[in-house]
């Protein structure tokens, strides 16, 4: 019971948030001048016009017409899901790699402190890197291999860029939580002259959950904002990430169609952080004393 109480109350919070976030963008479209607010030449407060701020039920109402005037075409939502569909499959791929990246990496830097001090500033010093500069180049490198038949797909580009920047949450957090192990276990299984490999597995890993819940969440964001990012960058017309440019260029003549692809990226981070939601519910017994 107090576990279904709990989910009640955060769906009901959930909701109360969609209510105030619409009520605020209503609201901040009724009470602001139509040409925004400004100081002598500057504009401090954003237009409110139809054009720069749809009505929320207009967009809404968007999402059910054709996405374009020709006979028979998807409704926007459809095209919208379509869309939102592939840049899931390929975040999952590129959260899936960035994960596995990183927990090898810091199961590497904890068995050895030498590695750490090699690796961790360089880990760190990766995500400095301007992704708009880095994805071209590994668009560059995909077109050009090769291995027999088989040739480098264009998504698979997206989910590599995507998936260098889900590793590092996931690499920092899983060491910080394999280094919170309880000292007190750990010198217990070296009193029964158990391997490091045991008692990794039998005290470092479990006690690393609390940890590693927080780092999957960012690892899974970073994955879905990296895969839209690198969907521009790279070109890669199928996904959400276009989608946005493409209508976004359609604003001044269909403004409310522009935002139905922000509401697929929105629910593309919604469904990402529900999946580590359901992995969190599954490691709960290993989840007392969870870090916040």
């Amino acid at each position: 019971m107090p576990g279904v109480l709990g989910w009640v109350r955060a769906i009901g919070l959930a909701l109360l948030g969609l209510v105030a976030l619409v009520g605020a963008w209503e609201g901040y479209k009724a009470l602001v001048p139509e040409n925004g607010v400004l100081v002598g030449e500057q504009r401090v407060l954003p237009r409110t016009t139809d054009l720069a701020m749809p009505h929320v039920w207009d967009m809404v109402q968007r999402l059910g017409e054709p996405t374009t005037s020709m006979p028979g075409a998807d409704p926007l939502w459809r095209s919208v899901l379509d869309a939102a569909v592939v840049s899931l499959g390929i975040a999952g791929v590129s959260w899936l790699v960035g994960t596995t990246v990183g927990l090898l990496l810091a199961v590497a830097m904890a068995r050895l402190r030498v590695l750490e001090w090699g690796l961790l500033p360089w880990i760190i010093l990766s995500q400095t890197i301007p992704l708009i500069a880095f994805a071209p180049v590994v668009r560059s490198w995909g077109s050009r291999m090769q291995i027999g038949s088989w040739e480098w797909p264009p998504w698979l580009s997206v989910a590599v860029i995507a998936a260098y920047l889900a590793f590092f949450p996931v690499a920092v957090g899983a060491l910080r939580g394999l280094q919170a192990h309880s000292r007190i276990h750990a010198d217990l299984f070296h009193a029964y002259a158990a391997g490091w490999w045991s008692t990794l597995l039998r005290v470092r890993i479990p006690s690393a959950v609390p940890y590693l819940l927080p780092a999957l969440r960012l690892g899974a964001a970073s994955a879905v904002v990296g895969t839209v990012v690198a969907e521009v960058s790279t070109g890669f017309l199928d996904g959400i990430g276009r989608m946005l440019v493409s209508l976004a260029g359609q604003a001044s003549g269909d403004p409310a169609k522009a935002w139905a692809p922000i509401f697929g990226a929105i629910a593309l981070g919604l469904v990402a952080g529900g999946i580590v939601t359901v992995i969190g519910v599954l490691l709960r017994p290993y989840r007392r004393g969870e870090a916040r």
